[in-house]
């Protein structure tokens, strides 16, 4: 398979995210695994299903390098995130962030073909991961050889997928959900920040109105973490940064309407696709305050403030 959008549509993310919209809220029975630190009884629970489609709405920073080089805009090592002081991290709060934020800049070095510079990443992906006890799910060896010999990207993208897919799967599964739930803000946090700040020099629309879709998916997002807030000031520390950046999305506005449906086979059958049209009205005082939010939470998380 070639061509940027294949690949997109094929292994889009690192926790099994994809860029197309659902319904983003579930009603009914909320039923969340149970954190870590988080006593029975004393969180809101929300469904595997809703969580499911929470983690769907993610936009992948996959897609986010899709669209920037669809934009010929260059690839930029700046935007990563260092990985230096990583071993320094002591906390599964601390460490479940920062692998998923590790684990957005991977996608980004991956989408760019810049593998030679992810075994860095790789090899503090796999600490943190041993460091969670969920390294043996994390195939660190295949992509690290994929990643020098830059033979397949995408084997790699695939396997990359595939190694968060189990590591979110087991984490809910085993009720540690409050770590999941961090490694899928760090994915959205960084994603976030590397689209905020190139739009500013390229304000291109497709770009622009991801950027403004993200007022739903951090909505849901913030219906993620939320159970964990009286857990730890950390929890706590980060709802409320999320929630700043949430405040600045007020205004934006956003409609949808239906577009022309589309048949498809899948799995030997048609089945009829609709898609959907979203109009997102944005202004540029209201982006730039996003930006700089999304940038100021980023970098605030990094550096373990």
């Amino acid at each position: 398979m070639t061509g940027i959008i294949s690949k997109l549509f094929a292994l889009i993310l690192l926790i099994s995210v994809c860029s197309c919209r659902n319904s983003v809220t579930k009603q009914g029975n909320l039923n969340f695994p149970i954190a870590d630190s988080v006593p029975a009884g004393e969180s809101e629970k929300l469904s595997d299903e809703a969580i499911a489609d929470i983690v769907q709405n993610i936009a992948s920073p996959v897609e986010i390098a899709a669209i920037l080089q669809s934009m010929n805009v260059p690839f930029s090592a700046e935007f990563l995130t260092t990985t230096q002081g990583a071993d320094r991290l002591t906390t599964n709060f601390q460490k479940a962030m920062m692998m998923g934020i590790y684990g957005a800049d991977l996608g980004y070095l991956n989408m760019y073909e810049k593998t030679g510079n992810s075994v860095d990443v790789l090899s503090t992906i796999k600490r943190l991961a041993d460091g969670l006890r969920v390294g043996q799910y994390f195939d660190f060896e295949t992509l690290k050889r994929l990643s020098v010999n830059k033979s397949d990207l995408d084997s790699l993208l695939f396997l990359s997928v595939n190694s968060y897919n189990k590591i979110d799967e087991y984490l809910r599964e085993n009720g540690r959900g409050s770590i999941s739930a961090l490694m899928i803000a760090g994915v959205w946090v960084e994603g976030q920040y590397l689209a905020t700040q190139v739009v500013s020099d390229h304000p291109d629309k497709i770009l622009r109105d991801l950027i403004g879709e993200q007022k739903i998916i951090l909505g849901d997002l913030l219906m993620l973490i939320r159970p964990y807030r009286e857990s730890s000031a950390d929890y706590a520390s980060l709802y409320n940064k999320m929630e700043k950046i949430s405040v600045s999305y007020r205004d934006v506005r956003i409609t949808y309407k239906l577009g022309e449906p589309e048949t498809i086979e899948q799995d030997g059958r048609l089945v009829m696709i609709q898609h959907e049209e979203s109009n997102v009205e944005m202004t540029d005082e209201q982006l730039m305050k996003i930006a700089d939010l999304s940038k100021d939470v980023r970098n605030k998380l990094i550096s373990g403030k």
